[in-house]
């Protein structure tokens, strides 16, 4: 039994040393870059290079009303989020109801809508440009996109009827729930809150 053991370590050892050092030799001859594309341009970096902070730095210029959005929202969204921003096959867009503490958490009935979850319009600029129309994402100019959040806005009361959007404007808009959130001020390390 001792043999057969001794024999069976024996050839399980000389596979594991035959597979490491394949792989070595196999590792060894690989190059260290694939030499496959190349660094992008600056040109292309800003191209891609079109998010939105919360304060407005990012936003491009352009402007929409209240009713330019109303417009847009018609052809281009109403299929999904319902004929008012009420929901259809997609979100719910339209609400102010963020139940007595904020406990979207805690209350799985309560839906999040621009009017009652989204801490800054600006974030709603963001996610419009980028991902919007759901068939196709990113075809927006930034004056249709100003437009559309502009009549979003107006929809859930936090803007008036006659408002216009731009990069002045949209920032100084305080969302309802903008108190709600804290922000992520960590700065890497052992360290986290």
């Amino acid at each position: 039994m001792k043999a057969v053991m001794a024999t069976a370590l024996i050839a399980v050892s000389a596979s594991a040393f035959a597979l490491a050092q394949s792989g070595a030799r196999a590792t060894a001859r690989q190059p260290s870059r694939l030499d496959i594309g190349r660094a992008a341009t600056a040109a292309e970096i800003k191209k891609l290079d079109i998010d939105v902070m919360p304060d407005g730095r990012g936003l491009p210029a352009g402007r929409g009303t209240v009713a330019e959005g109303a417009a847009i929202y018609a052809a281009k969204c109403r299929s999904c989020h319902g004929a008012n921003g009420e929901g259809g096959s997609f979100d719910r867009l339209v609400g102010r109801d963020s139940g007595p503490n904020f406990n979207f958490a805690m209350d799985p009935k309560l839906v999040k809508t621009v009017g009652n979850y989204w801490p800054y319009a600006t974030t709603l600029y963001d996610y419009t440009y980028r991902a919007m129309p759901f068939m196709q994402p990113g075809s927006l100019s930034p004056d249709e996109t100003y437009a559309l959040v502009a009549y979003l806005l107006a929809l859930n009361k936090i803007v008036p009827e006659d408002a216009v959007m731009d990069q002045a404007s949209l920032p100084k808009v305080v969302m309802p729930a903008r108190d709600k959130f804290v922000m992520d001020n960590r700065k890497g390390g052992k360290l986290v809150k």
